[in-house]
C-alpha cells in the first residue's frame, strides 16, 4: 500500500523512480507525481524485463492474488478467480524482474489458515511455498501479531494460530 500521498512524499522516495502495478485505478488515492508510473496489469505476469529492479515491495497484496477481486479492486468479472495457489506464480514473477542482490519486501497476514474469498490468511506452509518460489539467498521473517495494546513484535509460533475477522 505505498500508493497515498503521505508514503510517495518520503524524502528518501522524492529522487526514487517509482512503479505501480495494481489491477485497476486507484481513486482517490492514485497520485500524480513526475517520479511515480502507473502500470495496470496482473502480478503474474508483469510487462518488466528481467532483472529491472533493485527493490520490490508488495504489501497486502499477496493474499487476493487468484480470489475475488471484484470485491474491492476490479470490475471486470474475470477477476473473481478460485485460483488460491497462484501466489506462486507471483513470487516467482517477482524474482524475475529483482535484479541479482536485490530486496524484495513482502507482508501477508500471517495466522491459521483461512481463505475468505477476496484473500487468504496464509500459514506457516504456505509462507515456506513462498519462500521455495522465491529462493532468496537470504531471508529475514518478521511477525506481528494485534493484541490489546495494537500490533506486537511476535514469532512464527506464537502467530501461528492468529485469526483473521472479516
Amino acid at each position: 500500500m505505498l500508493n497515498f500521498e503521505g508514503l510517495l512524499t518520503q524524502p528518501a522516495l522524492r529522487a526514487k523512480r517509482i512503479f505501480i502495478s495494481t489491477l485497476a485505478p486507484e481513486a482517490p488515492r492514485q497520485q500524480t507525481r513526475p517520479n511515480v508510473s502507473y502500470v495496470y496489469e496482473d502480478l503474474r505476469e508483469t510487462c518488466y524485463r528481467d532483472r529491472y529492479f533493485d527493490w520490490v515491495v508488495c504489501i497486502s497484496t499477496l493474499e487476493h492474488v487468484g480470489l475475488d477481486n471484484t470485491r474491492f479492486y476490479a470490475s471486470d468479472p474475470d477477476r473473481n478467480e478460485l485460483n488460491p495457489d497462484d501466489y506462486v506464480r507471483v513470487v516467482t514473477e517477482l524474482r524475475r524482474v529483482l535484479k541479482p542482490g536485490g530486496i524484495l519486501y513482502l507482508s501477508v497476514p500471517f495466522g491459521h489458515h483461512r481463505n475468505h474469498g477476496w484473500l487468504q490468511v496464509f500459514d506457516a506452509a504456505m509462507v515456506d511455498r513462498t519462500l521455495a518460489g522465491f529462493g532468496p539467498a537470504a531471508c529475514i521473517e518478521r511477525h506481528f501479531r494485534y493484541e490489546r495494546h495494537g500490533w506486537q513484535p511476535s514469532s512464527r509460533e506464537a502467530s501461528r494460530d492468529a485469526t483473521y475477522f472479516d
